[in-house]
């Protein structure tokens, strides 16, 4: 229906976390994991996060850090609904939806030295052979981005992404226009015709769309057939379930550009489960096989491992969701 299929199975790459305070090389032992697992393109978190407590790496308006810090802790342990927000955030919502541009926040030299050598501990683990893509610097200032990037250049970065807003093109064409470092964004764009600025203006080597955000098969495929327009590659961002991975393998393998669709959940046992009916192992020596029964491939979901799977806050299956409704959330349309 998209159009037939450019290939039989698709590459998949490897997101990585290591929980907590960390160095590069405990970075550089965990993505030499996935690496070991079969993935032949990596991608590991690298942001001002890493900074926090650090005297002399960061400079902001004071309170800032202290809120962003919070903002963490909240992302965390909203998860199990522990925290009271109000409470712990002073109401103070407001400066978690401030741009990059507006926060205050710059790095100093001691800060880009040691996010530098983070990379560099990286690299002397899994060395150079394997692409190495970057997520998350943080909400800083773009002349500070810059200078980040040009550190990069030597390490042989796959891919920077979501340095900046995405819809701010001319932030992304000075950064292009300052550094050899590829530039990705999109996996907030709705829409393939709001990634043409991007490409336009060439302020990105590399499309990161979402099918559950750009509006589908078909949107994922018009954006592919742009960027043959303007000779821009594409990596599919996918932390979602079977469903929408599936989705997602079966629009790549119509796409002719796709690099790669990200891959999350390999650290989850019974991820693959959830779904029947697709291959289970799901994910091998690197790729995806394209399923040739109808539809995504799936049979029916595992209800009652959905069931067994619920988080604690919500425990019920199936049941109404209006208490969504007044859920915490960014409240912003960019990462």
């Amino acid at each position: 229906m998209l159009g037939g299929k450019f290939r039989d199975r698709v590459r998949v790459y490897g997101d990585t976390d290591v929980d907590g305070k960390h160095t590069g090389t405990d970075m550089g032992y965990a993505i030499k994991k996935r690496i070991d697992m079969g993935f032949s393109i990596v991608k590991m978190d690298l942001g001002i996060e890493l900074l926090y407590g650090e005297p002399g790496t960061l400079n902001a308006p004071l309170g800032m850090l202290e809120d962003m810090q919070k903002y963490s802790m909240k992302a965390i342990s909203h998860q199990s609904g522990s925290i009271d927000m109000d409470m712990m955030l002073g109401k103070n919502y407001e400066v978690f939806t401030i741009p990059h541009y507006a926060t205050g926040i710059r790095i100093t030299e001691k800060g880009l030295d040691m996010l530098e050598d983070y990379v560099r501990q990286v690299r002397a683990v899994v060395g150079y052979e394997v692409p190495l893509a970057i997520d998350h610097f943080g909400h800083v200032a773009i002349e500070d981005c810059i200078k980040f990037a040009k550190r990069l250049e030597k390490y042989n970065i796959a891919w920077l992404e979501d340095i900046q807003p995405w819809h701010l093109t001319d932030h992304y064409v000075r950064i292009a226009e300052s550094c050899s470092v590829p530039l990705a964004t999109g996996e907030d764009i709705y829409l393939a015709k709001n990634f043409r600025p991007l490409m336009e203006s060439h302020g990105i080597s590399l499309v990161h769309p979402d099918l559950l955000t750009i509006g589908g098969a078909l949107e994922t495929k018009k954006l592919g057939d742009m960027c043959e327009e303007y000779g821009v590659a594409m990596a599919i961002h996918m932390a979602e379930s079977p469903i929408a991975c599936m989705a997602a393998i079966h629009t790549a393998a119509a796409i002719q550009n796709v690099m790669a669709v990200e891959f999350h959940s390999v650290d989850i046992p019974w991820w693959n489960d959830l779904a029947n009916g697709i291959a289970n192992p799901l994910f091998k020596n690197g790729f995806v096989e394209v399923p040739n029964t109808p539809g995504l491939g799936i049979e029916s979901l595992n209800e009652e491992l959905i069931a067994a799977h619920m988080h604690p806050k919500y425990p019920e299956a199936w049941a109404p969701t209006d208490e969504w409704n007044k859920e915490w959330a960014n409240d912003r349309e960019w990462s």
